[in-house]
């Protein structure tokens, strides 16, 4: 019997990832890249992560533009030690694309040792070939 859910429950998950267009797969690599970038605060990183005209939003209702959102990264002013994206969804239409999840991270944000745990929204559009973080926006999870 064990054996048998245990081959049930691969199953799924090979469904599970066959399941993702080539587009969700390339969007969710423009997050993992994010993700890394958002990590190291390397300035090209994060400024070829983002469009030109990004709306950054935090939970505390701050909204960043993207020299105001890479600045504060590549300075230390916010400093993401670790991240870890949960229960990630991705919905692709168009040249669209809508990502959430939960952002549990360690912070160092201005020297200052913390831990954030938020719901996240982003709004990903396609750029030529590339998929650009357009909008972000954080909420306190309940």
């Amino acid at each position: 019997m064990k054996k048998y859910i245990l081959l049930l429950l691969l199953a799924s998950a090979n469904v599970m990832v066959k399941a993702q267009t080539t587009e969700e797969k390339k969007v969710l690599s423009a997050v993992e890249n994010f993700r890394l970038a958002l990590i190291s605060g390397e300035k090209l990183a994060l400024e070829n992560s983002a469009a030109d005209d990004l709306s950054y939003g935090h939970s505390s209702g701050k909204i960043q533009d993207k020299v105001a959102f890479v600045e504060a990264i590549v300075s230390g002013a916010s400093d993401f030690v670790s991240i870890e994206f949960k229960n990630q969804t991705v919905k692709v239409t168009g040249k669209t694309a809508l990502v959430r999840h939960e952002l549990h991270a360690k912070t160092n944000d201005g020297g200052k040792p913390g831990e954030v745990h938020l719901g996240i929204l982003l709004v990903w559009q396609k750029h030529g070939g590339a998929w650009k973080l357009l909008g972000r926006q954080a909420y306190k999870l309940p």
